[in-house]
């Protein structure tokens, strides 16, 4: 440390020795730096520096509380990485009480085969209705358009009332076809979430 600093060090030291001297017990002594890094000490910061970092000293004149004030940029980061390590930790609480749920409610791999089984019980006969229904659909629609193809060919205009019952048709199967689109996906959903209940079971019980 040269002359110049040892001098400011020294001078900074005895003014905070008689300043923490002269405050009251209940008084708070903060320490500051302004912008051309001068550091100041004082019970009330001013305003200017307000969003300037900051430490509360006790009467011994050691920190006992530091505030970093950040800067937007600085700040947004920190409201991100404090969301993620939010969305971690619920995470690992939600894995925990799965992992409880899991042992709770079986016994063996068996047992989660047949809640797979009896859970896709009712969306399997709902699949199977609607492949019946979307075959009679295409009978149906089969036969609507050899009708009306047949008109076409002998050159003669189809009834209104045919292609009324063909766009109706239609629009039924693309329905029906939607429907079935959803079962199955809701249906890959639910093996998808067993098949993971099962292999994290045997992570559990080492089985």
């Amino acid at each position: 440390m040269n002359k110049s600093k040892f001098l400011v060090a020294l001078i900074l030291g005895f003014a905070l020795s008689i300043l923490t001297f002269s405050l009251p017990v209940s008084a708070k002594l903060y320490k500051w730096v302004d912008d051309n890094g001068v550091t100041h000490y004082g019970e009330t910061i001013p305003p200017e520096y307000a969003d300037k970092d900051r430490a509360e000293l006790n009467q011994a004149g050691r920190i006992i509380k530091q505030e970093i004030i950040l800067d937007p940029e600085e700040r947004r980061a920190k409201e991100e990485a404090d969301a993620k390590k939010r969305e971690a930790e619920k995470a690992a609480l939600e894995k925990r009480r799965h992992d409880r749920t899991l042992l709770s409610t079986y016994s063996n791999e068996k047992e989660i085969d047949l809640a797979r089984s009896r859970s896709l019980q009712q969306l399997d006969a709902h699949i199977n209705s609607i492949h019946s229904q979307l075959k009679m659909v295409g009978d149906n629609l089969t036969g609507l358009q050899n009708e009306a193809d047949g008109y076409s060919k002998s050159k003669k205009p189809a009834p209104a009332s045919l292609q009324e019952d063909l766009n109706e048709t239609l629009t039924r199967k693309d329905k029906l076809q939607e429907t079935l689109d959803k079962l199955e996906a809701e249906k890959a959903l639910i093996d998808a979430r067993y098949d993971a209940d099962k292999t994290r079971y045997k992570e559990l019980t080492g089985r």
